[in-house]
Parts: C-alpha cells; sequence; structure tokens
C-alpha cells in the first residue's frame, strides 16, 4: 500500500515538476524574447488591424524595467540598448501612465524637427516622399467605420515605406507645430493619421526607456471582433491571409 502512495507521490512530483519548468520558460521567453500583443484599436491601419494578434521581439532594443512582468524598478535606463531605426513599429509604453501600452511608428528621432503640412510629414523641414496608391474601406470591427478612405504610400529618409491613411484631409492633425524630439526621445505617429493619440497629441514625445519592444510578425489575425478562443467562427472571420506576415 505505502509503495502505490509513494508511486502516486512522485508522479505527482514529476508533473508538478514539469509545469513549474514550463512555467519559467514561458516567463523567460516573454521576457527575453518574445511577447504576444494584440492590436486594440484602429491608429495603425491599414497597416494593423484590431484582431491583429503580433510577437514583439524584447531584445530588438535591449531591456528596461518595462521589458518585464510588473516593471520592477531594478534599474533605470536600458542594458544592452540598440536605438530603434525610423520607420520601425514599436511598443512603448504610454509616457504619463506608464501601466499602458501603445503601438505606433518612429518617425522622428533624437533631434529631429517633426512637422505635419497640409497632411504632409516634413522631418526637418524636407518633406516625406507621398503617393496616393489606392483606398481603403473597414467596418467597425476594424476600430471604427472608414470607407473609401485615401491610402498613401510614405517612404522615409532610410527608405522604409508604409501605408497611411488619410480619412479627412486638413483635420486638426494635418497641421502641426515643429516638434524638436529631445535626446534619448522619439516621434511616434500612427499610420491612421487622423484616427491616432500619437506624439501630436498626448502621448508627447517617449523616452527610449519606455520602448517594449520592435513588432516583427502577426501571428494570428481574426475580423468580426471574434475572439481567438471562438474557434467556430474562424472558418468565416479568420484572416487567413494575414497569417505569418512580417509587419513593415
Amino acid at each position: 500500500m505505502s509503495e502505490k502512495v509513494e508511486k502516486k507521490e512522485s508522479a505527482f512530483g514529476e508533473t508538478l515538476k514539469v509545469i513549474v519548468q514550463a512555467l519559467l520558460l514561458a516567463l523567460v521567453i516573454r521576457s527575453v524574447l518574445f511577447q504576444p500583443f494584440s492590436i486594440p484599436s484602429g491608429s495603425m491601419m491599414p497597416t494593423l488591424l484590431v484582431g491583429d494578434y503580433l510577437f514583439v521581439s524584447k531584445y530588438a532594443y535591449g531591456y528596461s524595467r518595462y521589458s518585464f512582468p510588473f516593471s520592477p524598478n531594478l534599474f533605470s535606463g536600458r542594458i544592452w540598448g540598440s536605438e530603434p531605426e525610423r520607420g520601425d513599429i514599436v511598443v512603448f509604453r504610454f509616457p504619463r501612465d506608464p501601466k499602458i501600452d501603445y503601438i505606433k511608428r518612429v518617425v522622428g528621432l533624437p533631434g529631429d524637427r517633426i512637422q505635419m503640412i497640409n497632411s504632409v510629414l516634413h522631418i526637418n523641414g524636407t518633406p516625406v516622399k507621398r503617393e496616393k496608391v489606392g483606398t481603403f474601406s473597414a467596418d467597425g470591427s476594424y476600430g471604427s467605420e472608414v470607407t473609401d478612405a485615401a491610402v498613401y504610400r510614405e517612404t522615409l529618409p532610410n527608405g522604409v515605406s508604409y501605408d497611411t491613411l488619410d480619412i479627412t484631409p486638413n483635420s486638426t492633425t494635418d497641421n502641426t507645430r515643429v516638434f524638436l524630439v529631445p535626446e534619448g526621445h522619439y516621434f511616434m505617429m500612427g499610420d491612421n493619421r487622423d484616427n491616432s493619440a500619437d506624439s501630436r497629441l498626448n502621448v508627447g514625445f517617449v523616452p527610449f526607456e519606455n520602448l517594449v519592444g520592435r513588432a516583427e510578425m502577426i501571428f494570428f489575425s481574426i475580423g468580426g471582433d471574434s475572439s481567438p478562443l471562438e474557434f467556430w467562427k474562424w472558418p468565416s472571420e479568420l484572416r487567413v491571409g494575414r497569417l505569418f506576415e512580417m509587419t513593415e
């Protein structure tokens, strides 16, 4: 009898050991390598859609306190830091409330002068190349109702190209003052230029320390306000063409 009890206890101990090891491995991967993020709003349309699920590389810019669960105040700044490139899509902590994650595109580097003039992004006094490439429509499941919005292809000075939306020409954020990006900070903008809370508005300049990681790949995408757990909706709502798509 005691032998059976010992075997059961041994089996339980081995199972518990495997579970603990798996949890520790998942924690290490999430903290050091990759972390999944979901897109909560339409501010990055047409590049990213509500219902997209991304892998974000934690090592791309080195590590800060915000790289780890619960943001422990163990050190300041970044270790093994590597600066983002213009055009990177970045997850970062909202400077006014670091408990909140934002995702935007880096358009301004330290020392840059950033300004919007008649819907055109200007960097250090030079307009960014911009050409109309089509239109975009989306229903409310993408975060906002969009009908035949103009799509413009922007090409940054370093050659990075991506699509942006211009839903309302000459909106309040299409003409701005000049923003001088401080040292150690970055200027972030959403690709959905008329529907994005970013560095033109309440986000302001984003400190290097607040960067969490770089968006790398869409590993899952589902529309219709559906949850990934609602697998019975996959045949109609799964966006197969977006699976394993690299972000740009």
